[in-house]
């Protein structure tokens, strides 16, 4: 795709090859995460799959309910905790059953989706930005099982971790 001093010579060829061409030089003169960032916004690359895998976690809408918003700050930082609905449920200070209703009601997920949620998103920037082997990925996001990561990984991306390693990881700027 690129060759000469500096990959100054940058050809593409082939049914809709544009897309690639022009993420490369967004990546090369933006960096690779804006490359991948643009990729997602305009939902370019294999889309057989439909838009999943380009889709990224909803923000949850804003709330004033203060035992909620400090189980979220919680689980920002604690996602890959064992147990973390206990965790946010112990932080919040509310019995299990009203930390549930109100964060149902403030963040607009059930506790355990919103975890697996922020679990995603995170594995999903590990697969596109690292070689970390996807066992590892798993592990270093929250799950003690690669095969239950890889289950709920494809469930909510619509393809498996390698998949989408290999998609994202194809924008990258060559190594010098």
């Amino acid at each position: 795709m690129s060759s000469g001093v500096d990959h100054r010579l940058v050809t593409s060829g082939g049914n809709a090859s544009w897309t690639d061409l022009a993420f490369y030089i967004v990546a090369r003169f933006c960096g690779e995460d804006e490359a991948r960032r643009t990729a997602k916004l305009f939902l370019f690359g294999d889309r057989s799959n439909g838009q999943a895998p380009f889709a990224a976690r909803v923000r949850p809408p804003l709330h004033d309910d203060a035992a909620i918003a400090a189980a979220q700050v919680w689980i920002a930082e604690n996602y890959a905790a064992p147990n973390p609905v206990a965790g946010m449920t112990a932080v919040s200070g509310l019995t299990a059953r009203t930390f549930k209703r109100r964060f149902e009601a403030a963040a607009g997920y059930a506790p355990l989706d919103y975890v697996q949620s922020l679990r995603m998103e995170e594995a999903k920037q590990m697969l596109e930005a690292s070689d970390t082997p996807i066992d590892a990925v798993a592990e270093e996001v929250g799950y003690t099982e690669p095969a239950a990561f890889r289950r709920l990984f494809k469930r909510s991306t619509g393809i498996s971790p390698l998949q989408y390693r290999q998609r994202y990881r194809q924008m990258t700027v060559p190594k010098q």
